[in-house]
């Protein structure tokens, strides 16, 4: 029998908590009712949606009429950017940095051709904003500033609440792309000074499909998707199931965060001095500062598909970088902007740990490496 295998990629995707899970089966079969019915099923679906918007609304430190429920971070980042510059028609720059999640990027290079001024602020050898030219960057004709918190890849924090301010002394509006943050760290809106920020609930041990957009209350957006639900922001019938689940998703985080904050970066921690005292040539690709559960090593020299296909076969899961953008032959676009060379680049896996990664898993997965690591580095030897 095959052991079960054990899973470092968690900025990819988390497991459903049982929790979370039982809270979400009802919907589907049994409490289906249509949160717009007037009738006693619909009620009790309105209700449970309302519960749910309230315990997203407390995991961000927001007020439930700040929440719009989405597919996910990337269409509430879609609906951030474009709604944005719908509202302020006049104002045609807009002001990220060069490590963005693609789905971000990928939207900016498309309105790049419709006449849109984008503007990509560049990053140390560290993964850090040049907070410099972002000030520089951003004018009085800067419509929005978006910003992912933590780097996908690397797991850097940029430094929200400082842009935040800057994009506030021109007037400009300010977006977040919480995916990597959400449940790895504690979040608060009114300190981070956001006008919007996203995130994704499959990133924090919900299910895949739903997601949730903050709005500051009294800040002007316009629709991505017409229709009367979610106060009109975002038109659909619900997804009940993925929003309950979403919900209790938020409750276990905040509580979770706040009871056992620095286990994950312990046994992060671990893993990479772990793999580090006994590879030589394995390198971290940043020390900045981020979020507690993401390593990212550069095993120079070695082939990072096949290092990525031998450790799958040996039973531990992680990854080249975003899930986004894996099985490519390209190297990723993130450690490129951190000055990383193309070989370098594609010689690094990401290890992303979550709250259910045990002591023992960990102590595999670097005995797991370095036995991988060996045989490889033996293998090359004996060709050369």
């Amino acid at each position: 029998m095959n052991l079960a295998p054990i899973y470092f990629d968690n900025n990819a995707t988390t497991r459903v908590l049982p929790e979370v899970l039982k809270a979400m089966l009802p919907w589907f079969s049994e409490q289906y009712g249509n949160a717009s019915s007037s009738n006693q099923m619909g009620q009790l679906a309105k209700e449970a949606l309302m519960a749910a918007r309230a315990a997203v609304a407390k995991f961000l430190n927001a007020s439930p009429a700040e929440i719009v429920f989405t597919s996910g971070a990337t269409e509430a980042n879609h609906m951030a950017i474009l709604g944005t510059l719908a509202t302020n028609p006049l104002r045609r720059r807009l002001v990220t940095s060069t490590v963005e999640h693609p789905s971000t990027l990928r939207l900016l290079d498309y309105l790049a051709t419709t006449g849109i001024e984008i503007i990509k602020i560049s990053v140390n050898a560290k993964g850090e904003l040049d907070m410099a030219a972002l000030a520089e960057a951003v004018n009085e004709n800067t419509a929005l500033l978006t910003l992912m918190h933590a780097n996908n890849e690397t797991g850097v924090l940029f430094p929200i609440a400082e842009a935040a301010a800057i994009a506030k002394n021109q007037a400009a509006a300010f977006h977040t792309d919480a995916a990597q943050s959400a449940g790895k760290i504690a979040l608060d809106v009114r300190q981070l000074g956001c006008d919007l920020l996203s995130f994704s609930g499959h990133k924090l041990h919900a299910a895949k499909g739903v997601g949730a957009l903050f709005v500051r209350k009294g800040f002007m957006l316009q629709a991505l998707i017409h229709g009367h639900q979610e106060r009109n922001r975002r038109g659909g019938t619900e997804n009940q199931a993925g929003i309950v689940g979403l919900g209790v998703a938020c409750q276990l985080a905040q509580t979770h965060i706040a009871l056992h904050g620095e286990q994950i970066s312990i046994l992060r921690d671990r893993l990479q001095n772990g793999i580090l005292a006994r590879i030589s040539f394995a390198k971290l690709n940043s020390t900045a500062i981020n979020v507690p559960n993401t390593s990212n090593i550069c095993f120079s020299g070695l082939h990072g598909e096949e290092l990525l296909y031998r450790l799958d076969k040996a039973g531990l899961i992680a990854s080249l970088g975003s899930a986004c953008t894996a099985g490519g032959t390209e190297p990723s676009h993130v450690l490129l902007a951190m000055g990383l060379n193309r070989e370098d680049a594609l010689s690094s896996i990401r290890f992303s740990l979550s709250r259910e990664t045990t002591e023992t898993e960990v102590e595999l997965a670097i005995e797991t490496v370095v036995n991988v690591v060996t045989e490889m580095t033996a293998a090359l030897a004996v060709v050369a």
